[in-house]
């Protein structure tokens, strides 16, 4: 049974979405903690509701981003996972951290990459004139935003989106996405070769518009 660690930030929306599909389909995994940076994080309250175990590592308690990411890698390897989960954890980490968890740790990122890395991404998307954004799970190295893509999900850029309608929207296709991706993890399905990940049974790795 393979343990799975959450890091996250605010609401777990996609926590929730990991865990219930981790349940539904019986994945050989269990998540068996969220450890989250800011107090009073709306993801907390979705993990005692589901009796996952939590953790706070506030990172305004850390004079230094090396201080931070040693308490929380502490308080990671505590709980001795095979599979790390970023969601929504609005922190970088630094190059220690990410190389301490390679090949184990996972993000979700709310754009079509390599396109529009970092933050404001619906935005720019809407300000770029793209017809498509989307999401994309990839494998975390030390380049943010930058690692080995799982899969993506489209979603259309609507006439007179704006980027609060265009996140919802997207953030409806993560939480398809970001649950597929981790049960293929968990199940052995996916293979790295070089800086391409490919799923060992031929599963299309992009999900399209309904």
């Amino acid at each position: 049974m393979q343990r799975i660690v959450i890091l996250v930030s605010g609401r777990g929306s996609n926590a929730q979405a990991i865990v219930q599909r981790c349940a539904a389909e019986r994945w050989p995994a269990q998540v068996v903690a969220v450890v989250g940076n800011r107090p009073g994080a709306a993801a907390f309250e979705v993990a005692a509701q589901h009796g996952i175990a939590t953790a706070l590592v506030d990172h305004r308690l850390h004079a230094s981003r090396e201080g931070f990411d040693a308490e929380l890698a502490r308080v990671i390897d505590g709980f001795a996972p095979d599979l790390v989960l970023l969601a929504g954890f609005m922190r970088i980490l630094g190059d220690g951290f990410v190389q301490r968890h390679a090949g184990r740790l996972l993000n979700i990122h709310p754009s079509l990459l390599p396109a529009f890395t970092g933050l404001h991404t619906h935005r720019r998307a809407i300000e770029a004139g793209c017809k498509l954004a989307g999401a994309t799970v990839h494998f975390v190295t030390p380049t943010l935003d930058h690692g080995p893509i799982i899969a993506q999900a489209a979603v259309p850029v609507l006439a007179g989106d704006t980027p609060e309608a265009l996140s919802d929207r997207v953030l409806a296709a993560e939480h398809r996405l970001y649950p597929l991706a981790v049960g293929w993890f968990v199940q052995g399905q996916l293979r790295l070769d070089g800086g391409t990940v490919h799923h060992t049974g031929g599963a299309a790795q992009l999900l399209l518009p309904a």
